[in-house]
């Protein structure tokens, strides 16, 4: 008896030193977990729920049969993984059903735009349309006026949407940054291109490749240079081209002619700081060489009075020479040409 419980103690005690020396062990190394990506800043609805909030809307406006066997049409071929252009296309569709305005808009973003003046639609922000409807619109509105290049207009119905708040955020935040990248907008088109590629995954392919192409065009944008100023003078172009001649494009030719001043000013006193290097292969009269013979000018920009028509106050003829040869010894030939372009445009708009 006393054997066998001193050879259970010898068990018990063998058993509680192996315990012991596998606690006191060292744990296996184990390889560190990757980190955890971030949340996209943005997801997509998924389409049955969209389909669900627009018959429940149209539920609720109480219309007829008929109208609600058309919207059932208008969702009946639809599928889980539809494109979220695809999901606000049915959406407008099915507004347009049961509400005069949304269905006048609709119509109205089907065709071309026919007319100078388009339309302002400001039911759409004033607050009497449920936000479903108002801000969906909102954004299908916006698309069709990028197409028209009526860039300040689309900036009007997009602004302060979130992506939160429609069923496309990836075309949301795209048409964004096409509006402000158009609009030489470099901080909010860089924001909004940022959060666009957050959720990269989740936007079309195409939405992602142009948005990295306009990143890396708006990083590389600076205020005050010929680049900056050239697209400025398309911008007024495309404004004048639509008709318009008001105060915003006035602001916008006033600010290139303060543009070219700038370039000039410095132009003329970098040259003149060179004329005194001797080992300057430059003139050492820039001045004279870069104005018609007898000018006198000292090469700036005289601000004329551009009234309120497309004709605006141009430069003079020969500062406006003397600009073309400074640019022109200084810069890509391109850009010569671009300016030369547009001021010969000018000149003929002034004389119609």
């Amino acid at each position: 008896m006393n054997h066998n419980l001193r050879t259970m103690n010898c068990l018990l005690t063998a058993a509680l030193a192996a315990s012991w020396l596998i606690a006191a062990s060292p744990a296996p190394a184990q390889s560190p977990l990757p980190p955890a990506k971030p949340a996209p800043a943005w997801q997509p609805p998924r389409a049955a729920e969209v389909k669900a909030q627009a018959l429940a809307w149209l539920d609720a406006t109480k219309t007829s049969p008929a109208v609600r066997a058309k919207a059932d049409a208008i969702w009946s071929s639809f599928s889980a993984s539809a494109s979220e252009d695809d999901l606000l296309v049915r959406l407008a569709r099915t507004f347009a059903l049961a509400h005069r305005n949304a269905a006048k808009l609709v119509a109205m973003c089907s065709e071309p735009r026919g007319q100078l003046v388009t339309p302002a639609q400001p039911w759409l922000r004033d607050g009497s349309a449920p936000p479903l409807l108002a801000n969906n619109l909102r954004l299908f509105f916006a698309r069709w006026l990028v197409e028209q290049s009526l860039f300040d207009e689309a900036l009007e119905q997009l602004s302060g949407l979130a992506p939160g708040d429609v069923v496309a955020p990836a075309s949301l935040l795209f048409y964004q940054s096409v509006v402000y990248h158009a609009l030489l907008n470099k901080e909010s088109g860089l924001k909004s291109i940022d959060v666009l590629l957050q959720g990269a995954e989740a936007a079309p392919r195409r939405y992602v490749a142009l948005a990295q192409l306009m990143q890396d065009d708006l990083k590389g944008l600076e205020e005050d240079t010929l680049d900056h100023v050239v697209r400025r003078m398309e911008d007024i172009r495309r404004r004048l081209d639509l008709g318009r001649a008001g105060p915003k494009v006035r602001k916008v030719e006033n600010g290139v002619i303060e543009s070219l001043d700038k370039m000039i000013k410095k132009l003329d006193e970098e040259q003149q700081q060179s004329s005194g290097d001797p080992n300057s292969n430059r003139s050492t009269r820039p001045a004279e060489a870069s104005r018609l013979a007898g000018g006198e000018g000292p090469g700036e920009v005289t601000k004329k009075n551009i009234g309120s028509k497309s004709g605006w106050g141009d430069l003079p003829p020969k500062e406006r020479e003397e600009a073309m040869q400074q640019i022109g010894r200084d810069f890509p030939a391109h850009y010569r040409d671009a300016i030369e372009q547009y001021f010969r445009r000018l000149a003929a708009e002034k004389n119609v």
